[in-house]
């Protein structure tokens, strides 16, 4: 395996969706639809599930009908506080700084939420870089065009040396079929679109052991 730069999703990816943080994000979602857009409140699901399906996040779904600014759109659905459902993660720090490889974080999120999940979990140092939605703008997982600019922007010309881990399988079939080695994160499954499948970020060393290999002795 010739990985040479990791690519990790944030969000129900390095921290579990079963402390109820990811749930919470989705709750302020309909409230900013219900609360700044007006919105019918019976119209809302069927409505985010459109933008999700069509656009990658509601988002960018808002964005192309509304014209809704990114920022204050971030702002409200995060708004919510971290230390209510996560805390610092000295195993997970640990494992993602011994791994000898270029670690980017990849996210459809914006980097005032990525920092203040990596702080948090006492992780803001184990990355090289953070992908988010601005980086990317117009695009987002599970465009293509996301995935070409993560590679852009991490100083990677061919996919074939990355890795990627989600919690989405819609978000690893892009980046398989352009070469990417996909590990799916979470209870999920098995899905073709995945290499590699882990319960839990903390399984990693244990299911992809190449990770650790010196890239010299790849090669």
């Amino acid at each position: 395996m010739s990985i040479e730069t990791i690519f990790f999703d944030l969000d129900a990816t390095l921290y579990p969706e079963s402390n109820g943080l990811w749930p919470a994000i989705r709750l302020n979602i309909d409230r900013y639809m219900l609360e700044r857009m007006d919105i019918p409140e019976v119209d809302i699901p069927k409505l985010r599930d459109f933008y999700f399906r069509n656009y990658g996040t509601t988002l960018r779904g808002l964005q192309t009908h509304y014209g809704i600014e990114a920022e204050d759109y971030l702002n409200f659905v995060h708004d919510l506080p971290l230390n209510d459902y996560l805390q610092p993660d000295p195993e997970l720090r640990v494992m993602l700084l011994s791994i000898p490889r270029k670690r980017m974080l990849f996210t459809n999120s914006d980097r005032p939420h990525a920092e203040r999940v990596m702080s948090t979990l006492g992780i803001e140092d184990c990355f090289d870089g953070v992908v988010d939605v601005y980086t990317m703008d117009p695009y987002c997982k599970p465009r293509e065009e996301a995935y070409r600019f993560a590679l852009d922007f991490a100083g990677v010309s061919d996919p074939k040396t990355c890795a990627l881990l989600d919690d989405s399988y819609r978000n690893l079939a892009p980046a398989k079929e352009m070469g990417f080695f996909t590990v799916l994160v979470g209870p999920n499954g098995t899905h073709p679109s995945a290499d590699r499948i882990l319960e839990d970020i903390h399984e990693l060393p244990k299911v992809v052991p190449e990770f650790w290999e010196h890239i010299e002795s790849d090669r």
